[in-house]
């Protein structure tokens, strides 16, 4: 076993190595939904016709249809109305398609059969919209007027999470003067619009709108002015966050929003803002086993934080590590970002997700790479300076309610959820979340080392358990979802100093345990996170594997029976790579997008096998 464990772990370092580019990050594809590849044919349709690149990612788009017709989010999905309708649509209007083609013809069937275009995702509408083939979406009663409240309002514009700020900004914009694109080549979609969904307008939105109009009412100032200078503070909004390579956060999805509002506000095709920010999206190409992919945005910054860690206590060449920690460094945040409005004692310190990312950190990502850059790292801890920066601004994000949120604290203002677009109850608010939290709390307490005595760690500890599920899981809201939820809080807890005796552990092990496969591994559906509770994906992955095992491992800290049959699982999915290998483990918004990590079949096997070798 021992020797197998070296071979393996000997070729995934191989692997990991000819990854590493000359900058000293490890990059891989960051593989997520086609809507960024059809968003982009759009773009380059609408404002540079560069055939090339359209036809490239058009082949891919075109590659991924199910001989039903449909297109799918993930491996056994039945087919998503969402992902169809925009693949093809784009395939329509870049030429890549023509309406009499058979498989065009499918397409469409799948379309009408599955409700037509009122039954699509917000996001696709909004597309559609904009390309005159949709009414305007009524999220969007809400009046572009709001951008003026002031933080002190009873909800105001920066309550909402940031992620959904940077969305909203350019989609106020664009409801707000109905803006449509006038080409002859768009395709006529009426024909699927049989009919369209009632609004949402439950108790909660209507006494969110009241509120928001009632506030709008009170703003002093001649009606067509206070509009104008509302519409002028959301252009001001966007600009204020475009980062050097001309995208808005670093985000294809955004960035596509903010061409059409900057449009929709008078900015010519030719502006530089904008031809820069198409530049900007381009350079999120990269190349899959299917061809070309537009990224959402890049991953080098996770992935590399990651990987230095993972690779930490190994043969790998020390040269090659001390180049990827000097990435990582180059790569601290050193502006002050929209985090400081509700952390106003805290300075810059964090990382952010890509490496075009200056302004939008997150803490999954920094405590990733203060743990490629912790004081275990090396004998001599020569990023001190760095690293209690980093530390301090983890510190400074905690919720009061003792969880840690992705990007900012203090955004959990339940009203927002109410919001009628798909996905507002999951992206409107930044709350705490029980992969953040745990991972936080791992980091602080095995990295960091922090006594369990601290307020930060009793405070996350007590988060934990209060907020663990009947069953002993745990929801993770970045990644599939309860098996990522219940790793990152097992193993937080355990390094806190919580034993197998704690009662938290002992369920969530029993969870863990209930629900390994036949095969020895773990596997869980991207339908959980639909579903909101478990749901088994009948194949083992993996990261998945690899997650419950570093979860035991953490709570046992010996070998038992569940331990030995997934490791031996582990090994034959490493070297078998079946369907199962490429399942998306990561998550962005459910039912909507779902990510597939290349990286991640190297970072947590690795980590795990390095575990288990040492016991």
């Amino acid at each position: 076993m021992q020797r197998q464990l070296d071979e393996v772990i000997g070729q995934l370092m191989k692997e990991i190595e000819t990854h590493q580019a000359p900058d000293g990050s490890f990059r891989f594809c960051f593989e997520n939904s086609l809507m960024s590849d059809t968003n982009i044919m759009l773009l380059l349709k609408t404002l540079t016709g560069e055939q090339h690149l359209i036809q490239e990612l058009g082949a891919r788009v075109a590659s991924l249809q199910h001989p039903e017709g449909y297109w799918s989010l993930y491996p056994g999905d039945q087919g998503s109305l969402s992902a169809t309708i925009e693949a093809y649509f784009a395939l329509l209007y870049t030429g890549c398609w023509t309406k009499s083609e058979s498989a065009a013809q499918k397409a469409a069937q799948f379309i009408l059969a599955q409700g037509g275009l009122g039954s699509a995702h917000s996001m696709t509408k909004i597309m559609l919209a904009i390309h005159g083939q949709y009414p305007w979406p009524n999220l969007m009663h809400l009046p572009v007027h709001f951008i003026l409240f002031p933080a002190s309002s009873p909800v105001s514009f920066y309550d909402f999470s940031s992620y959904a700020r940077v969305h909203m900004a350019p989609i106020l914009l664009l409801t707000d003067s109905r803006f449509q694109l006038s080409d002859k080549d768009i395709p006529d979609m009426s024909r699927f619009n049989i009919r369209q969904m009632p609004e949402q307008e439950n108790e909660q939105y209507r006494s969110l709108l009241s509120g928001i109009y009632q506030a709008a009412s009170t703003i002093a100032g001649l009606p067509h002015l206070v509009h104008q200078q509302a519409r002028q503070r959301l252009v001001t909004y966007m600009l204020q966050r475009i980062e050097e390579d001309g995208t808005l956060y670093s985000y294809v999805s955004s960035t596509f929003y903010m061409i059409y509002a900057l449009l929709s506000a008078g900015y010519s095709k030719q502006h530089p803002l904008i031809q820069k920010a198409v530049s900007g999206l381009k350079t999120h190409r990269c190349r899959t086993d299917n061809g070309w992919h537009i990224q959402n945005s890049t991953s080098t910054v996770w992935d590399t934080a990651l990987l230095c860690h993972a690779l930490r206590d190994t043969s790998f060449p020390q040269k090659k590590r001390t180049k990827a920690e000097a990435y990582l460094l180059r790569h601290q945040h050193d502006k002050y970002g929209d985090w400081i409005l509700t952390a106003e004692n805290a300075s810059p310190g964090g990382w952010g997700f890509s490496d075009s990312n200056t302004i939008h950190p997150d803490v999954d990502d920094t405590t990733a790479a203060l743990r490629a850059l912790s004081p275990c790292t090396s004998s001599e801890f020569s990023f001190k300076e760095s690293f209690n920066r980093g530390l301090n601004w983890v510190l400074a994000m905690q919720n009061e309610d003792g969880g840690w949120p992705a990007f900012e604290r203090g955004k959990t203002n339940q009203l927002l959820t109410f919001v009628p677009m798909d996905g507002a109850s999951h992206a409107a608010i930044d709350p705490s979340t029980a992969d953040l939290t745990g991972r936080t709390l791992e980091f602080l307490s095995s990295e960091a080392r922090l006594p369990i005595q601290h307020s930060a760690i009793q405070q996350a500890i007590r988060w934990l358990k209060k907020n663990q599920q009947t069953d002993g899981s745990w929801y993770g809201k970045w990644g599939i979802s309860f098996l990522y939820g219940t790793w990152a809080a097992v193993t937080g807890l355990s390094a806190a100093g919580l034993n197998e005796k704690d009662s938290a552990l002992k369920t969530a092990v029993s969870f863990i345990e209930r629900v390994q496969h036949e095969d020895g591994g773990w596997g869980e559906s991207c339908l959980s996170d639909q579903e909101m509770q478990y749901v088994p994906l009948g194949s083992s992955t993996p990261s998945q594997t690899a997650w419950a095992l570093d979860a035991l491992l953490s709570v046992h800290q010996q070998k038992t029976p569940a331990i030995e049959r997934g490791m031996q699982s582990l090994l034959r999915q490493l070297k078998t790579k079946d369907w199962a290998y490429r399942y998306p483990t990561g998550a962005g918004l459910p039912g909507n997008f779902y990510v597939y990590y290349p990286s991640y079949n190297y970072i947590w096997p690795l980590i795990v096998l390095k575990k288990y070798a040492s016991l």
